[in-house]
């Protein structure tokens, strides 16, 4: 007999070994006792204790507090030894995967200035784009992406959510690779949508209509100037390795040396085209499985799928990026401009 077991929402906080401290704040406690006490061990000697308590028991409660307070689920210590590798790393990067590569030209004033911070190399774990959405991962193998809709999960009734989780339930026990499921939250900008509002209700049929949308559109501009307007996407990211064929006499696939490299030092096209079959009927299925709990899977393109890519090295970037643009060693050109000195027939 089944019965249901509710798991909680925070599966991947830490275990608690003595009273309310994780493993890892306890370690951070042992050493610094373990600092303080050999300190007075040294000192005591020729230190009052009372001096010697001035400097440590503050340098203990610092301690204390860095490794239990938290900001945003992430402890203090951490936050600041990020901000200690974030301050020394290279904070101007250029898509090369060797920190030595030649600093293009648009760089090239931003590099000479010996006061601006080092130009380090940034190598992305994607190596392109194909025409399908297919992202090429090298020799980690090509991946996928498609956008999902949502599904109003609090306002349907106990069964209706019974046979939602079920329908779920059977695309996770369906899956043999791994996925990934990414919520992203982006900034939302209305600007574009109210200016149409304001352009087209003097189009609408009846004054009561016009001042509606324009009522609407200094709402949403009075939203957008009060709070910070977010909007969430739900990406599945589902990743094919690339392998060689299985030779179905000797047992199981086995990842082996391939023989013919490719470009970049990765697989041969056969072999990654196979991938990308494999990972295109995994896509499908995924939407076939999850069509009836109510989630739409639609794979993204080419454009749509660098857009994600860009906009999560750069959330806050002017421009939306697409897949035809310009790489960062590429030369941009324009053509030529027609002579207007030319003496016309």
């Amino acid at each position: 007999m089944t019965r249901s077991v509710r798991i909680p929402a925070d599966v991947d906080r830490e275990d608690r070994i003595l009273a309310c401290f994780t493993p890892r704040q306890v370690a951070v406690f042992a050493v610094t006792a373990g600092v303080l006490y050999a300190g007075w061990q040294v000192t005591r000697a020729w230190l009052p204790v009372v001096a010697y308590l001035v400097v440590a028991v503050p340098l203990g409660i610092g301690v204390a507090l860095l490794v239990v307070l938290r900001r945003d689920a992430v402890s203090l210590d951490r936050l600041l030894l990020a901000a200690v590798r974030q301050r020394l790393h290279p904070r101007r990067r250029v898509s090369t995967p060797s920190p030595g590569g030649a600093v293009p030209e648009w760089l090239a004033e931003v590099a000479d200035d010996t006061t601006a911070p080092a130009i380090g190399g940034l190598d992305l774990p994607a190596q392109g784009v194909g025409e399908a959405g297919v992202v090429d991962l090298g020799r980690d193998g090509v991946a996928l992406v498609a956008a999902c809709s949502t599904v109003n999960f609090a306002l349907r009734t106990p069964d209706e959510q019974d046979a939602l989780t079920a329908g779920f339930g059977r695309y996770l026990h369906s899956l043999t690779g791994s996925i990934q499921i990414l919520v992203r939250a982006q900034r939302l900008d209305l600007s574009a949508h109210v200016g149409e509002l304001r352009q087209q209700a003097s189009a609408l049929p009846h004054p009561a209509l016009e001042t509606a949308a324009l009522d609407h559109a200094d709402y949403l501009d009075h939203l957008g100037g009060q709070v910070e307007l977010l909007r969430r996407q739900i990406l599945l990211v589902l990743r094919e390795p690339v392998t060689t064929p299985t030779d179905t006499l000797t047992g199981p696939r086995l990842r082996l040396p391939l023989r013919r490299p490719a470009r970049n030092g990765g697989p041969p096209d056969a072999v990654r085209r196979a991938a990308t079959a494999r990972l295109t009927r995994r896509v499908q299925e995924a939407g076939d499985l999850l069509a009836p709990a109510g989630i739409d899977v639609s794979p993204l393109d080419a454009d749509q799928a660098t857009t994600v890519l860009t906009a999560a090295t750069n959330p806050d970037a002017p421009l939306v990026p697409t897949a035809g643009m310009a790489a960062a060693h590429e030369v941009i050109t324009t053509a030529p401009e027609p002579d207007d000195t030319e003496d016309t027939p």
